[in-house]
């Protein structure tokens, strides 16, 4: 990378299909006396980047109208408050944006330290899903050791990570997949049940395989009617968390099972949320995960990486459904 004011991004042309996104000439951002300036060697591909692309899920005001929520890369510049990072250091960070981008300015508090022995590509695939994971998972669910967790869509980003880090803490993980190969992928990641979901009743599964007591925790990223079917499977005193609605946001439910269940249907998003809160997240990360990456107890789980000027492949290859794992752009 050079010292040019201008950089090499991938933008969205028009609402529309993969091929809307477009590399463009943009801008080299400027740190803000709170913000770090990164030159990026690879970003992390995620569905809010599709919706975005769709033209469903516009950015936060005052964020980047460039797609890309997480990414890795160097510090090239600090702001003037900044005290953590210096110039050189190895850095992942969660953006509200702009990620697509051979640079990329952000708040101190949303940058981490790239866990040792991992590439950037693995760095990359880090921000996005286990800010989110944890949050979802962890403080909104509070799942404990011993307590049942199911996770649908167990070979997304999210799933892989959900998979790895319930199992780190000693839950008892269950999951939906669509295939035998997806199967195969998180009973490797250590999910004691996997549902194929087109061939079992998961609520029927989830019974059976809990001796009719049902999940503790529930993260859903499908909606429709699966909200129903959670409900059902879901255990007294039970947690269930919505991160997304791929099958719609809206259905018919029976909400006489919240009251004789006593259930909590809590949901969020992340993208919008305060920088102090972000910060928050990054240091809990840092301090309870970030040691079992270095560790080996957990890793990202890769599907494919593709070059930044062919980010329409890499949103092609997300919405086919077959990836396993996080899809990353390599920005050099």
């Amino acid at each position: 990378m050079t010292n040019s004011k201008k950089m090499t991004a991938v933008e969205i042309t028009e609402p529309g299909g993969p091929k809307a996104l477009s590399v463009c000439k943009r801008d080299k951002p400027q740190p803000s006396s709170h913000e770090i300036l990164i030159a990026v060697r690879a970003a992390g591909v995620n569905r809010p980047d599709v919706l975005q692309r769709m033209g469903a899920y516009p950015p936060p005001k005052g964020a980047s109208d460039l797609p890309g929520l997480e990414v890795a890369g160097i510090v090239e510049a600090v702001g003037d408050d900044v005290t953590r990072f210096r110039v050189g250091d190895s850095v992942c960070a969660l953006t509200a944006g702009g990620g697509y981008a051979q640079y990329v300015s952000v708040d101190e508090g949303s940058v981490l330290p790239v866990p040792a022995g991992l590439t950037m590509t693995q760095a990359a695939a880090l921000p996005e899903t286990f800010f989110t994971v944890w949050h979802n998972v962890f403080e909104r669910g509070g799942l404990r050791k011993g307590e049942v967790f199911l996770v649908h869509g167990g070979t997304s980003g999210i799933g892989t990570t959900a998979i790895q880090l319930a199992k780190a803490i000693g839950a008892i993980v269950i999951t939906t997949v669509g295939s035998v190969e997806k199967a195969e992928a998180c009973k490797k990641l250590g999910a004691d049940h996997v549902i194929l979901y087109r061939d079992e009743d998961f609520v029927s599964v989830v019974k059976q395989v809990t001796d009719g007591r049902g999940a503790d925790v529930i993260l859903d990223m499908v909606g429709g009617d699966y909200i129903n079917r959670n409900y059902s499977c879901a255990a007294m005193d039970g947690r269930i968390v919505q991160i997304a609605f791929l099958s719609g946001a809206k259905t018919e439910a029976d909400f006489s099972k919240l009251m004789m269940k006593r259930l909590i249907h809590t949901g969020s998003t992340l993208r919008a949320r305060p920088l102090e809160v972000k910060a928050l997240l990054a240091k809990q990360l840092e301090e309870h995960v970030w040691p079992l990456i270095e560790n080996g107890q957990i890793a990202p789980v890769m599907d494919m990486i593709f070059p930044l000027a062919e980010a329409w492949r890499a949103h092609d290859r997300m919405e086919e459904g077959s990836h396993i794992g996080k899809i990353v752009l390599d920005v050099i």
